[in-house]
């Protein structure tokens, strides 16, 4: 059975078709986030450390780091790159205990990272290209970790299934000279947009179903790509990461975090609530609107994809008699309950009585 180990300092992490479903959060990453690399810019690291913390307790197994800032004051990511990624990891691995996944394009902030990292990381990425096959492979076999194998070449990203697959087993076979395992290789087989490509999602169970059968390899993949550019994309997601998981995929580079009613929402529901006259009480406060009003919460929660990820582990069977789910779906405790198995407590969970 093909497992991928990952390690920080403390923990150990499986990636494998008989264990839980490996969630690597991906909200450390500047691209596309422009108040982030602004931040980032400036010294200011307390978005990544709010998103590292945040992800990790809503279910999150690993982190992925990505220090892809482009610098106003100085543009080349070879000079500013590798020592913000430095920074970045021995911050976010002196907050959370999970593992990481070291994520760039630049061959020097991947090396800076591992330098960096305790453990054993996961490096993101290598591809089919030739020059990267020569620069990336190395440094996998230097530090002994396992890596994500994207799987495009030099003639770019194919549509046609069978072309990624090739470059797929090329990778694997290439690592192989390097003493690199096949499962030390945690294939992408690139998910497309569904909007852009109707059998983009077949296309990916089968060919997850065909490296796990022919190359015996773990997957991953950007799951959000599915849905790009469509309406609801959390209900495209939600459904098809129980249908990869069942199809052999075993992680996915995705956020694992509810998105927050923001506060512009909730100023216009207060608006529309006061136009209506009625009159909401001077106690009540934000997060209690949110949740009233059906908005949802203010605080981090998991997302809806987290909940699928949840049940599809539990109807895999790798979540062994439902603890998992179970304690995601447990009601929290009233005032006066005391949690069962508490010490002293014989009755289990029970409300005390009054003084």
């Amino acid at each position: 059975m093909t497992r991928t180990i990952v390690e920080s300092k403390t923990k150990t992490a499986i990636i494998g078709f008989d264990q839980p479903f490996c969630v690597i959060g991906e909200r450390i990453n500047p691209t596309g986030r422009k108040l982030l690399a602004a931040q980032l810019e400036a010294g200011d690291f307390s978005t990544v450390e709010r998103d590292a913390l945040e992800q990790v307790a809503a279910g999150a197994t690993m982190l992925d780091v990505n220090a892809g800032v482009v610098y106003n004051s100085n543009p080349n990511p070879n000079e500013t790159e590798p020592p913000l990624m430095t920074k970045i990891i021995e911050l976010v691995q002196g907050l959370v205990d999970v593992p990481l996944c070291i994520d760039s394009s630049v061959p020097a902030a991947l090396e800076a990272g591992l330098a960096a990292c305790e453990g054993r990381p996961l490096l993101n990425s290598v591809t089919g290209e030739e020059d990267r096959l020569e620069t990336i492979l190395p440094l996998v076999a230097k530090y002994n970790v396992p890596v994500v194998a994207i799987s495009n070449d030099d003639s770019g990203i194919s549509e046609d299934p069978e072309v990624r697959f090739a470059v797929a087993k090329r990778i694997v076979e290439r690592a192989a000279d390097f003493g690199i395992p096949a499962h030390d290789i945690v294939v992408d087989p690139l998910v497309m947009p569904v909007g852009a490509m109707a059998t983009a999602g077949l296309q990916v169970f089968e060919l997850v179903r065909k490296l796990r059968m022919e190359l015996g390899v773990n997957t991953t993949c950007g799951a959000s790509n599915i849905s790009f550019g469509l309406p609801n994309r959390h209900g495209i997601n939600n459904a098809f990461l129980p249908m990869a998981m069942a199809a052999g995929m075993t992680s996915a580079i995705m956020n694992p975090v509810k998105l927050r009613v923001s506060q512009k929402l909730l100023q216009a529901k207060k608006e529309a609530l006061a136009a209506a006259g009625i009159i909401l009480p001077d106690d009540i406060d934000d997060e209690m609107l949110a949740q009233l009003t059906g908005m949802g919460s203010t605080l981090a929660r998991s997302g809806g994809e987290m909940e699928a990820i949840r049940a599809a582990n539990f109807l895999t069977n790798n979540d062994p008699h439902g603890a998992a789910w179970i304690k995601a779906n447990k009601p929290p405790l009233a005032v006066g309950e005391v949690e069962a198995g508490a010490r002293g407590n014989r009755e289990g969970r029970r409300r005390r009585r009054s003084a």
